[in-house]
């Protein structure tokens, strides 16, 4: 991270950092006596009303990385990729942006029921599903379930209640390597002999095929070449389930993996033109596109705040710097750090933020500036940290962290921490 000065006028002034690709929340600002403005709240109050480690969560980011997408692909479906980051509220804001969901179990799903999000805009994924998340899709009536294996097919057909079929999607490993592992394999013909099969169920519709290339990368993918590769792979699929079947699959669902800060318009161009000239080279009328965009919606509007604990050297002479979370608390390394809450005025050094339970792996963000001075005590930002900011599961020594929301200068709780108490809850055996 470059070196930022200290600010030495009474207005907030923007972060030099955004004069390149964005890391920080649009709305940040810095402010005096080393405070940062997150939505016009400085991030000093959440970190002392709530305790850290905690999540802030820039509102406004996600509502208008929502509706960029929206504006990017006007006739395409955007669903959000649950899997990112839920909770009560992010359920309210896609449904008040006019997103789809696209959740993973039957608790993400029940969820969503719960705040009335209309079922016809969910998909449920899930490369295992269990009998109980087809159970309740069923019942709420979801719009879409994606059928990752072979063994699904019969297993969803026999539990669908009828009169009217059950909309699903085929997930299609386009054969690039790019898109995980989960999926049928469209190169050896295992999505074709698949579709067959669907399409020889009369209480299932086979509507489109689905693929992720984004869910196979390391990090998400800056560039859209993937998933202009994977358009036109899909298309020639969709002529081969033409011709053998007899049907054009009306709809084509990309998936996500979209680099944060990337803009939505870049992909969009991209795919749109790939879809339309692959369609013209096979004689097929375009389908619908679906994009599912998570951990580039979510991730950029988030900071995590940590209190340092401790500083201390390798053998080798790099400087660490433990604070009072890990890596269980966010979705992995910070690209960035800053400290705030004071004004230092000593050189930086290159060090290295870890986590107070240890271990190889529990880096929340490495080769960072930060001044020479940090002392236990000090307030730590983390930009970057929205998605999966509440792990599915936490370690059993320490509560997963609250998650606050900020939009308009003021703040208000949207998950609060996990106590002592919820986890001995938990724990029942003898």
């Amino acid at each position: 991270m470059t070196a930022v000065p200290a600010i030495p006028v009474p207005a907030p002034v923007s972060f030099p950092e955004f004069a390149g690709p964005p890391v920080w929340p649009a709305s940040a600002v810095a402010r005096p006596g080393g405070d940062v403005a997150l939505a016009g709240v400085p991030l000093t109050g959440p970190a002392e009303r709530y305790g850290t480690p905690v999540h802030v969560l820039d509102e406004e980011e996600v509502r208008a990385g929502a509706r960029a997408w929206r504006r990017a692909l006007p006739d395409a479906d955007v669903v959000y990729a649950a899997e990112a980051f839920l909770c009560r509220a992010v359920v309210d804001w896609m449904a008040d942006e006019g997103l789809g969901l696209a959740v993973r179990s039957a608790d993400e799903l029940e969820l969503a029921a719960s705040r009335g999000f209309p079922a016809d805009r969910m998909v449920l994924h899930g490369a295992a599903k269990s009998p109980r998340d087809l159970r309740t899709a069923l019942r709420l009536g979801v719009g879409r379930i994606v059928i990752d294996s072979p063994c699904e097919i019969a297993r969803l057909a026999s539990q669908v209640p009828g009169p009217e079929p059950q909309q699903v999607l085929i997930r299609v490993r386009p054969g690039d390597g790019a898109e995980g592992e989960f999926g049928l394999s469209a190169a050896g013909g295992e999505a074709e002999d698949a579709a067959a099969r669907v399409l020889g169920q009369p209480c299932l519709e086979l509507v489109g095929l689905h693929c992720d290339p984004g869910s196979g990368a390391a990090s998400p993918s800056p560039s859209p070449e993937p998933y202009a590769r994977a358009v036109r792979r899909l298309v020639v699929l969709l002529a081969r389930i033409r011709e053998r079947c007899g049907v054009a699959l009306p709809e084509l669902v990309i998936g996500g993996g979209f680099a944060p800060g990337r803009a939505p318009g870049t992909y969009a161009r991209r795919i749109q033109g790939e879809l339309l000239r692959a369609c013209a080279e096979s004689d097929l009328p375009v389908p619908r596109i679906t994009v599912e965009p998570g951990r580039s919606l979510i991730a950029p509007a988030g900071v995590a705040l940590h209190r340092v604990l401790a500083i201390g050297r390798t053998p080798g002479g790099r400087t660490l710097v433990a604070v009072d979370g890990g890596r269980d608390d966010g979705p992995g390394p910070a690209p960035s750090v800053r400290m705030i809450g004071r004004v230092s005025s000593a050189p930086m050094r290159t060090a290295t933020v870890v986590g107070r339970l240890g271990g190889p792996g529990d880096v929340l963000a490495d080769g960072v500036e930060l001044p020479e001075d940090v002392r236990p005590g000090d307030l730590l930002a983390l930009p970057g940290s929205g998605a999966r900011g509440v792990p599915a599961a936490g370690c059993p020594a320490a509560g997963r962290p609250p998650v606050v929301a900020v939009r308009d200068g003021r703040a208000r709780l949207l998950v609060r921490r996990e106590t002592y108490e919820d986890l001995r809850a938990r724990d029942i055996g003898l």
